[in-house]
């Protein structure tokens, strides 16, 4: 996961009111990469935080394929 430096540019309101922010794609595209990551790391924690028993992945897709 990257730093990064957004280039702040928004669009604002008639009334002068901030409703949305311009980003170039490729800032877009790292800000999604980020978060996707970030989801990723919380979804192992919570799994951690869980104690519930494991499968291993082999397991699973075994199983899930025998059930077609």
């Amino acid at each position: 996961m990257g730093v990064i430096k957004p280039r702040e540019q928004y669009v604002v309101s008639g009334r002068g009111k901030k409703v949305g922010v311009l980003l170039p794609v490729a800032e877009y595209r790292k800000l999604l990469a980020n978060l996707e990551e970030l989801e990723a790391i919380r979804a192992y924690d919570a799994a951690k935080a869980s104690h519930s028993k494991s499968i291993p992945f082999q397991h699973r897709c075994s199983s899930a394929s025998a059930k077609r």
